[in-house]
């Protein structure tokens, strides 16, 4: 009686692991959306409504046309944060990826750890080849009738590091505080961390994958502690630019798995962002 006792614990133990098993697999092949409303104060009257496809870490991962080719008119940006692919993953497919996404709307991208530990030269490529704008600590103007909406591209250190990143782009144009709206795409929110300020509206990031696997009890395992608050979602961020207001953060869980095909807690997604003005 011990020995079937012991048998049939053994059996339901693995039948346990095995179901969680798959729940993981499948959450990391989730194809989801996340569709919400950003009210920005700075935003000009003419980008009301303005419609953004941001995607972070993508990594191995295909992009679904079957859920992103309904966006096509429908967006106006592409904004992808980094980690589009890594070492060893097929460059056809980042290619791939590359020629879905710059179909949908006008393409912008920032490099991610992951990008730099792949073939740098050849992911390069693939992204210019595609027509994508590739920012590399640089800022882009998006102007809609006459109005203007300021993109910041920071680039992940080449080498790594919080502390190597190169000096934040400044904007050139005068009175640049009171007069325009900046959005800035960075892959590691980490980046925050040792910037005297942050003159932005909307901050848009990744790396951070949500944790991942989020173990019950145990939470979300960081090295930083940075992470243990800064994980996933959205979040105010003082600017410390002298106007005394915050921006808003989102970090996203991303598309993709670092390491292995597997999530817990955390599900993939990406995101439809539509920018608001604020009502005075």
């Amino acid at each position: 009686m011990v020995i079937v006792w012991l048998w049939g614990l053994i059996g339901a133990v693995l039948l346990i692991g095995v179901i969680i098993a798959v729940i993981m697999v499948s959450n990391a092949f989730r194809n989801r959306i996340i569709t919400e409303e950003i009210i920005l104060k700075s935003l000009p009257d003419v980008f009301d409504g303005f419609r953004i496809l941001f995607i972070t870490d993508i990594h191995r991962r295909r992009l679904p046309s079957a859920l992103l080719n309904p966006l096509k008119g429908k967006v106006d940006v592409v904004l992808l944060g980094g980690d589009l692919t890594e070492k060893n993953s097929p460059l056809d497919r980042l290619a791939d990826n590359m020629t879905l996404v710059t179909s949908i709307a006008p393409t912008y991208v920032v490099h991610g750890n992951h990008d730099y530990r792949a073939d740098i030269s050849w992911v390069d490529q693939i992204i210019k080849g595609s027509g994508a704008k590739l920012l590399m600590d640089e800022n882009v103007r998006i102007e809609r009738e006459g109005a203007s909406l300021w993109l910041t591209g920071v680039d992940f250190p080449k080498k790594g590091g919080k502390t190597s990143y190169r000096p934040f782009p400044r904007l050139t144009m005068p009175n640049a505080l009171d007069v325009t709206c900046r959005i800035i795409l960075v892959h590691d929110p980490l980046w925050l961390s040792i910037q005297k300020s942050v003159p932005a509206d909307l901050i848009l990031a990744g790396h951070t994958h949500g944790g991942q696997v989020i173990l019950p009890f145990l939470g979300r395992r960081h090295v930083e502690n940075f992470y243990h608050k800064y994980d996933a979602g959205m979040f105010q961020w003082p600017r410390r630019d002298g106007t005394g207001r915050e921006a808003k953060l989102l970090i996203s869980r991303g598309f993709g798995t670092s390491h292995l095909p597997i999530r817990w807690g955390s599900p993939a997604e990406m995101h439809v962002l539509t920018l608001r003005k604020e009502k005075e």
